[in-house]
């Protein structure tokens, strides 16, 4: 009878207290605190003591669901015809057809900022943002996105929106109690709860030539559709974007993963702040930690530093191919996936302590970052963008020249509606050359493809760092 009791007092509460923690959730995380206390003395006076896990499960749900949003999209793809395998990217004989798509975002300003996946976005042509509350739609414009980490960054026109609290992701447990908030198969405003399985995994799903994968590894349901959804603690504060699953048949298999809140955090103010992302550059490359680097280093963890520039930050700082790196900033570095998500949060001009195993003994070394041009400055975007194409283009950096080996090309970003996107050119493509001659400014590449007409050479590196060639009609 004192279950009975209990969740009818949970329903009931849940009813009354929902619009009162949405209209002071804006406060900050104190105001769950509050309403957490309401809730346990609520519950107390029906059964003596408050039942700690429905006071958490019921507070998380109720903070977080209406900073979630449903995302609806529209993009213009082409449908391929049967003749299709004979032809590279474009197909002469295929048909351009509208396709739509659905995922989820988070509110992380009340005046109208939004985080979500990239691929959520991908492409689209039209972006509409569907309030918790149902009643209330936008449509939305692209603020930049990060493709090293799968995150885009949305703006709608409004305000006082209820902007979720972002946690410290380096505080997240494993065994720790989490929910993840989304709209799976347009099912919107879904809860579903699980418990923190790993951290710092690294599922090599990101297409770029820099990724950064360190995921939040969580048994909480995720399907399709709650891609850019939110993944909360039990006071209902943010700890990771949910992203993918790790499924055989494309449905929830008990394993979701998350980016970290502190990757997304970085890289919603330099969006805002700075128009792109702000990462420094060090230089080094890592794997994880081999048999032989374990024996000389006396240790099974840690980045091993498998590709260095010479003339890089951290080689003048005296770090070399084999060295192990085990901590950043006092922060102890276990994986590849550790090392590749701490190097992230600094930016051109930071000075970072690291310390390393090198040749058996531990050193310490302060490497000062710098930009992919090799400058200590803030980089400032000097992209050109087309409307016509569909997409925005810049110069290929120092860093990247330097890494494929090529003396100069125009990298694609961006991409939207318009002739890039139909003939299926991907997000971070480089072009190298076009029809026969060499890329190496921007705005020359944009008027070129413009007033192209007939056959099209493109010869490029795709997003995987791989060698792309193709010809379109």
């Amino acid at each position: 009878m004192k279950k009975t009791i209990l969740n009818v007092a949970i329903a009931l509460v849940s009813g009354v207290l929902g619009a009162y923690v949405f209209s002071t959730f804006n406060a900050g995380p104190s105001r769950a605190s509050i309403v957490q206390e309401e809730l346990k003395g609520i519950l107390t006076s029906y059964n003596g003591k408050a039942a700690e896990g429905s006071i958490s499960f019921v507070l998380a749900s109720k903070v977080s669901t209406p900073s979630v949003v449903f995302i609806k999209t529209t993009a213009m793809m082409q449908q391929r015809s049967p003749f299709g395998m004979f032809f590279d990217g474009w197909d002469p004989f295929g048909s351009i057809g509208k396709v739509s798509s659905s995922g989820s975002g988070v509110i992380v300003r009340k005046d109208g900022y939004i985080v979500t996946n990239l691929h959520v976005v991908k492409d689209a042509q039209t972006i509409e943002v569907v309030l918790n509350n149902q009643k209330q739609s936008y449509t939305a414009k692209m603020i930049g996105t990060d493709p090293s980490t799968d995150l885009a960054l949305l703006k709608i026109d409004a305000n006082d929106l209820p902007a979720i609290a972002m946690a410290n992701s380096d505080d997240v447990q494993i065994g720790e109690w989490v929910i993840a908030v989304g709209n799976p198969f347009n099912l919107t405003s879904t809860v579903t709860a699980g418990i923190v399985s790993a951290k710092g995994r690294n599922i090599n799903i990101v297409n770029n030539q820099f990724p950064i994968e360190s995921f939040i590894q969580t048994d909480a349901a995720i399907n399709p559709g709650n891609s850019g959804g939110a993944l909360v603690n039990l006071n209902g504060e943010l700890v990771g974007i949910n992203t993918a699953i790790f499924s055989q048949t494309g449905s929830y298999a008990g394993y979701g993963f998350a980016i970290p809140v502190n990757i997304v955090a970085k890289a919603v103010k330099d969006l805002i702040d700075y128009g792109q992302i702000q990462r420094g550059y060090s230089g080094m490359e890592a794997t994880e930690v081999d048999a032989n680097a374990e024996k000389i280093n006396k240790t099974n963890l840690g980045a091993l530093i498998k590709q260095l520039d010479n003339e890089s930050p951290a080689a003048k700082a005296g770090i070399a191919i084999g060295d192990v790196i085990v901590k950043i900033q006092d922060k102890a570095i276990n994986s590849k996936a550790d090392f590749d998500e701490h190097m992230s949060y600094y930016r051109p001009g930071d000075k970072i302590k690291i310390n390393y195993y090198h040749n058996g003994s531990l050193k310490e070394s302060i490497v000062q970052l710098t930009n992919q041009d090799g400058g200590l400055g803030i980089q400032n975007s000097s992209a050109i963008s087309s409307e016509t194409l569909g997409a925005d283009f810049s110069a290929v950096s120092k860093v990247e020249q330097q890494k494929y080996k090529i003396s100069s090309g125009v990298k694609v970003k961006n991409i939207r509606a318009g002739l890039i996107n139909n003939l299926n050119i991907e997000e971070g493509f480089i072009f190298v050359k076009f029809n026969g001659k060499a890329c190496s400014d921007a705005q020359t590449l944009v008027k070129d493809l413009e007033k192209a007409n007939g056959r099209m050479q493109i010869e490029g590196i795709g997003a995987d760092g791989g060698k792309r060639f193709y010809n379109f009609w």
